[in-house]
């Protein structure tokens, strides 16, 4: 990513701090999260096709790490990772994620869908917060750390 397009605060210097005195020499490295987090939060999600052209323009846009989706949720997420993989469409120097829940079924679910993936980042998660503990799981906070392990 080009990291001219984003120019510097101007640093304020304190003598009692240290590691926010370091300044940003190059731009960070960014995953984009549009083909699950984007997805999920469209009314018509994409189909496979176009999560296809999404990715490709991902990768002109110079995206080294893309989160490609949630597989073990979504039969269509399956098989767009499996396409990729398949089909050699990820490049070397880009690396894919996917995220899943801290449950073993998901998680082994998810594994499947990376075989043959030269390298993938398993974005591995459990809910927290009391909304989702209480609607979603019905747990408390014990039940939702016994989900985890």
């Amino acid at each position: 990513m080009a990291k001219h397009r984003y120019s510097s605060f101007i640093p304020i210097k304190l003598d009692d701090r240290t590691w926010p005195n370091k300044t940003m020499t190059k731009a960070p490295q960014w995953c984009s999260v549009d083909l699950r987090d984007g997805n999920q939060a469209l009314i018509d999600p994409m189909d496979v096709p176009r999560k296809l052209a999404m990715f490709s323009l991902l990768i002109k846009m110079g995206y080294k790490e893309i989160e490609v989706g949630f597989p073990s949720a979504s039969q269509t997420d399956f098989d767009f990772v499996r396409k990729i993989i398949e089909d050699r469409l990820i490049p070397d120097d880009v690396t894919i994620q996917v995220l899943t829940q801290a449950r073993d079924t998901l998680i082994r679910r998810t594994y499947e869908s990376l075989v043959g993936a030269k390298s993938a980042v398993v974005h591995l998660y459990n809910s927290t917060s009391t909304l989702q503990r209480r609607v979603v799981f019905g747990q408390d906070k014990e039940g939702i750390k016994k989900i985890a392990v």
